[in-house]
């Protein structure tokens, strides 16, 4: 099933004039993308699992411009560490100039 869906993707994008290099960028980004969302934007494991080295994975998205920062869930860690008014800003950092 995946083959034929495959074929008829192929298919659609030689009808459409897409060039070998833009079909094969689009995949990888979209690949890489959806790897590092499943590994919740640890990219050892992304890289592990996409089998190429941590390095040339942090190249790819770079040049792909890809979201870098995990998704964080409402609850999670960053959430109960802001201060008071909200903005997680640390007091300690703000400048004193009026």
């Amino acid at each position: 099933m995946m083959k034929d869906q495959l074929e008829n993707l192929v298919g659609r994008m030689v009808e459409d004039g897409i060039l070998f290099p833009e079909a094969v960028n689009e995949f990888e980004k979209k690949f890489i993308k959806r790897m590092l969302d499943h590994t919740r934007g640890n990219q050892s494991r992304a890289a592990r699992a996409l089998g190429i080295h941590r390095n040339t994975l942090s190249r790819k998205i770079g040049l792909y411009k890809l979201d870098q920062r995990p998704r964080r869930r409402r609850g999670s860690l960053s959430h109960q560490f802001q201060n008071k008014s909200g903005s997680g800003v640390n007091q300690s950092r703000r400048s004193s100039v009026a």
